[in-house]
């Protein structure tokens, strides 16, 4: 892991220029999964996508086909707010989730990690630093999860990431439908999202990309 990381949680990619991270987190379902391969297929845009240990063991060959192409990263194994976990249990969450992603997917999630919810501590970053991880928040959450029964829309969706856009932004999505409505405005929107960034001369990175000498 880069020493300049350690002790922080990158919220806003430390580079120059119109670059803009889309990241996707993988927990509940991979009802939009499809949607939003073929858009980034179509579109030949890189994401990194976030996967919980379960759901690597729920849809091994769909966590397959998003390691082949796209950056993975870890989200622990069973997304709890580690807040309210002993070191311990942490480790465990995460390391679990590690071995899982590679033994599935062959692919090493190291250095890359979100908490769930986005709950942290300094004492948790630390944890994780020393677990070989960098933790990455986001500059915008889409909302999209909370689907049309929260309110959401792929206007509103649209809408917060061109309102949140600025070079080295990282914009959160997920993969899965919303429970009670079964809407998937992440992958929805997604189409449009990439060509009005593109349109204001915005260009697509993976959270690797910081991790050279000279991002």
């Amino acid at each position: 892991m880069p020493s300049r990381f350690a002790g922080q949680q990158v919220d806003r990619l430390p580079i120059t220029g119109k670059r803009v991270a889309l990241t996707f987190d993988a927990g509940a379902n991979a009802d939009g999964v499809p949607s939003i391969r073929a858009t980034l297929r179509r579109t030949k845009v890189a994401a990194t996508f976030f996967l919980t240990g379960a759901f690597v063991q729920r849809y091994p060959a769909t966590s397959r086909r998003l390691a082949g192409r796209d950056l993975v990263g870890n989200h622990t194994m069973t997304h709890p707010d580690l807040t309210t976990l002993t070191d311990r249990r942490v480790t465990a969450q995460v390391r679990r989730a590690e071995a899982t992603i590679r033994a599935t997917t062959g692919e090493d999630p190291r250095r890359f990690f979100r908490f769930p919810y986005g709950a942290r501590t300094d004492h948790l970053i630390g944890l994780v630093n020393g677990l070989c991880y960098v933790p990455f928040g986001w500059t915008v959450d889409t909302l999209g999860w909370e689907g049309t029964s929260g309110g959401q829309t792929e206007a509103t969706v649209v809408a917060r990431v061109l309102a949140a856009a600025e070079p080295g932004a990282i914009v959160l999505m997920h993969v899965g439908s919303n429970p009670d409505d079964g809407t998937t405005l992440d992958a929805d929107a997604l189409p449009t999202i990439i060509a009005r960034l593109r349109d204001r001369g915005y260009h697509f990175v993976r959270l690797d990309r910081v991790m050279s000498a000279d991002p």
